[in-house]
Order: structure tokens, then sequence, then C-alpha cells
């Protein structure tokens, strides 16, 4: 869901393909997969088309990116524990691009709000990301 909204908050800054963006989860239980059908129901409510399939971080992540943004603390440690010791991505933890700073929780046990709550945050962090971390001219 990130890597969506990121997308559209960049094509809303007329930004689009100068950034890139992707998703990656910590494991590859769910790769190749689609987005949860409850998430992409909720996504499409609020106009958004989830297209991503899952995929694990990989060390290349880590050469590819300037940034990775964790989720939550747990996503944070697993990220520090695959960082190569010369990578150039920065990690950061979304918590501090949201207010009040929060990690992003697990939408698949909090039913609809669940779902609800999560696509607000990200679109709240993902708007302090453009503001913060990306360069306009």
């Amino acid at each position: 869901m990130a890597e969506t909204i990121m997308l559209k908050v960049l094509d809303d800054a007329g930004l689009t393909g100068d950034i890139k963006v992707d998703s990656a989860g910590i494991i590859d239980y769910h790769e190749g997969e689609k987005a949860d059908s409850r998430m992409r129901q909720h996504a499409a409510d609020h106009g958004y088309d989830i297209l991503h399939r899952s995929r694990p971080v990989t060390e290349e992540d880590f050469y590819d990116f300037d940034l990775i943004i964790g989720m939550d603390k747990s996503n944070m440690e697993a990220l520090e524990y695959k960082r190569p010791a010369d990578a150039k991505a920065r990690l950061a933890m979304v918590a501090q691009y949201v207010t009040p700073p929060q990690p992003v929780p697990d939408p698949y046990y909090g039913g609809d709000a669940g779902f609800e709550f999560v696509i607000s945050l990200l679109e709240e962090a993902c708007q302090n990301i453009l503001q913060m971390e990306v360069k306009q001219d």
C-alpha cells in the first residue's frame, strides 16, 4: 500500500518517473502474491489500485535505493541485520513521518478500521516524505 500511495503523491507533485519507488517485505513468505484482497478493496475505495506483487528485500536494494523505510521496530531490526556494511541506503522508520510518531500496525487483524487507519497513516507519511526527503526544484 505504501508504494501505491507514494506513487500517487509523486504523480500529484509532477514527479512521476523521477523517483524510484518499490515495496518489499522482510521475508519471502508471500513472494509473488498480490496484496490482501481486503487491502485492495479498501485501497480501491480511496481511489488506489494496488498493482504490486510481494517480494522480499534484497541486498541490491541497499545499493539501488537512497532511502529504505521500515513500517515498525521489528522491520527496522531486520533491515539493520540485512544491511551490508557499505550500503548507500539510509534507513528510516515511517514513525518519523507521522504525527504523533507511531509505527504502521499490521492491518490484517484490525478489521475494516485497521485497513482504514493504515491507509490514512500512510497517506500522511507519504506526503511528509515528499516534503522532507524529496528535493524539489
